[in-house]
């Protein structure tokens, strides 16, 4: 049963009105992110659209706020979560190695300064935002407009993968999309936000640490 399953039918916005905030939302706000990413800030953006997806959630029925912070959402995840992650630096070894072998591990041999900055930064200014906005938002809010939990995991990883496309390559959107079927189907199984988050954190710290980092650092964006 998914968190959207559990909050009255009677209490749940209008059907109309969820599909219209789940289009500005999930559609046009990444198509505006794309365009106007030059003249705002990167982090500002995610920090705003956060803001917006809690007021959201607060006004979604059902939804309490201690799933954010319920660390026992993590019991009986830890086998989960280690070998998705081995399996994640295992394909993002390869990967770097075939695309960019003369950037593997660049930045903890040459900058390991900014290495440690972006592991201790990275997950409060950019995973915390992204995952409030597209799992308990995403499906509390939004789910059962779905027929079901397999479109519910792949629409989210889908406009997951769309809200990259502001990275003006292919390498984002395509990691981002097996990161979002991941991260959707283990949310959707466990309701874990704690979960998903460690989740985001491990991916994206093994993403710089190995040299893929070029590809998510908006300052590399084609002008």
């Amino acid at each position: 049963m998914s968190l959207a399953e559990t909050v009255p039918a009677r209490s749940r916005p209008s059907r109309a009105q969820l599909w219209l905030e789940f289009s500005l939302f999930y559609i046009l706000a990444p198509i505006a992110l794309y365009l106007l990413l030059p003249y705002i800030d990167l982090y500002a953006a995610i920090a705003g659209t956060m803001f917006v997806g809690l007021i959201l959630l607060h006004f979604t029925d059902g939804y309490e706020w201690r799933h954010l912070i319920d660390w026992r959402s993590l019991r009986g995840l830890g086998p989960t979560i280690f070998w998705t992650s081995i399996l994640t630096a295992a394909a993002l070894t390869a990967m770097t190695l075939w695309i960019v072998p003369e950037r593997f591990l660049i930045l903890p041999k040459e900058r390991p300064t900014l290495w440690l900055a972006i592991l201790a930064l990275y997950p409060w200014f950019s995973v915390l935002g992204q995952e409030i906005v597209f799992r308990p938002l995403f499906f509390c809010r939004y789910g059962h407009l779905f027929p079901s939990d397999r479109v519910r995991i792949l629409v989210n990883a889908v406009v997951f993968a769309a809200a990259h496309l502001f990275f003006q390559n292919w390498i984002a959107p395509l990691m981002t999309f097996g990161g979002g079927l991941l991260f959707a189907w283990v949310y959707q199984r466990s309701r874990s936000f704690p979960a998903v988050f460690l989740m985001h954190w491990i991916a994206g710290g093994l993403v710089f640490t190995l040299g893929l980092g070029l590809f998510f650092y908006h300052g590399a964006i084609p002008q």
